[in-house]
């Protein structure tokens, strides 16, 4: 018999006709607040996932899985633990891809997710806070930790000769965690931060910000900041008053809206994304393109392998059972095992059905380390004769 499940009214999102015996699938992004630009690419990548091993017919001997989004608002952990319960509770998922921001993703986690022992995959939370939940095995992620990015980021300054920089940073646990993780990198370096301070989200005028930045002066602006929020306001602010023309943006920044809406004003600025390179991301890139979103999006990738590490586990488990299959996503999502790329999820589903080992490799070069996060590498981006172009890998 068929149901329509429906998503609140706050994501206004449709989540898709299923069965009343579908294994369903929480997809839990920020559709609407600071980030709201690249969720419907992530999204989409995790579908992916869950389309190719619908279409095997090799999932835990027959069943199908269906997807049932909920919206996190980004960093709202109100709407965030809301949107989890009712996902939980009343949509009966059996694991979460999400959330996408790091404090809403740990709200999640503590409200929602460890009392009702479900398993959640983030592809795009990064706080170093989230290393140190105390989370009983329900919490991975398919995205480093910005104490890695920190590292890169000092690393990719000094490659560049700049010696002193000045950071703002949005008011939340991604911002401050990654604000600080630079700096302290960066200084231990040899390199000064004249300013490191918080911005918020949603203002009109950050001129006041930006005034305090400029007589801080710096070479760089580091913006650890969202592109659809405050991290637009203050390059605008920059930009208008002449205080910095040459910007650094984390993750958080890095997306079309960037590209679109400052590539060129902000020609030499720099920046940097998890990203992987290889077989994998092309892979992926050539199935995204032709499932009809942007397969080389901010975290879609990572969104792709979160599903697919969450289904994969549960048939090595062969249990739907979050209590169960939470013990088998470091082991397919690791070697030893047959390395399994993006669009062979009908092969990987074969493998573990006869016993076998799968490495999932997937389109973000997966490999779980410590408390069941990426190691992660990063694409680095320059602005470019008005375009966002690669220029290598960290």
């Amino acid at each position: 018999m068929k149901k329509l499940l429906m998503a609140t009214a706050a994501t206004a999102l449709m989540a898709g006709t299923a069965f009343a015996d579908d294994v369903k699938l929480g997809i839990l992004l920020g559709f609407t607040g600071p980030l709201e630009s690249i969720a419907p690419d992530m999204a989409s990548g995790a579908k992916l996932a869950i389309d190719q091993v619908n279409a095997s017919g090799k999932f835990l001997d027959g069943q199908t899985v269906s997807a049932v989004q909920g919206d996190t608002g980004c960093i709202d952990a109100s709407l965030a633990v809301s949107s989890a319960e009712r996902l939980i509770t009343s949509d009966g998922v059996k694991g979460i891809v999400g959330g996408m921001c790091s404090g809403e993703t740990g709200a999640v986690l503590q409200n929602a997710a460890i009392p009702n022992g479900i398993v959640m995959i983030s592809p795009s939370a990064t706080s170093p806070a989230l290393s140190t939940v105390e989370d009983n095995g329900l919490f991975f992620r398919t995205s480093p930790s910005d104490a890695r990015q920190g590292q890169v980021m000092a690393d990719i300054l000094n490659d560049r000769g700049i010696k002193e920089v000045a950071i703002t940073y949005t008011n939340n646990d991604y911002g401050k965690g990654l604000a600080d993780s630079v700096a302290s990198a960066f200084t231990e370096s040899g390199g000064k931060v004249t300013m490191n301070a918080s911005h918020e989200d949603g203002k009109a005028d950050y001129s006041a910000e930006v005034g305090a930045l400029a007589s801080a002066g710096g070479e760089v602006l580091i913006i650890v900041g969202y592109i659809d929020q405050g991290g637009a306001g203050i390059i605008n602010g920059a930009l208008d008053s002449g205080a910095f023309d040459t910007f650094m943006f984390p993750d958080g920044m890095v997306s079309e809206t960037l590209e679109a809406n400052f590539a060129a004003s902000t020609e030499g600025s720099f920046g940097q994304v998890p990203s992987a390179q290889g077989d994998g991301p092309a892979k992926f890139a050539e199935i995204g393109k032709a499932a009809g979103f942007d397969p080389t999006g901010t975290f879609a990738p990572e969104s792709y392998d979160a599903a697919a590490l969450i289904l994969l586990a549960m048939q090595a488990a062969g249990s739907t059972d979050p209590a169960v299959y939470k013990e088998k996503v470091m082991d397919v999502a690791n070697a030893p095992g047959e390395e399994i790329l993006p669009g062979e999820l009908d092969k990987a589903l074969q493998i573990l059905k006869d016993g076998g080992d799968i490495d999932y490799v997937g389109a973000s070069a997966v490999e779980l380390i410590g408390p069941g996060e990426s190691a992660g590498t990063y694409r680095e981006i320059e602005m470019k004769d008005g375009k966002m172009v690669e220029v290598g890998f960290r």
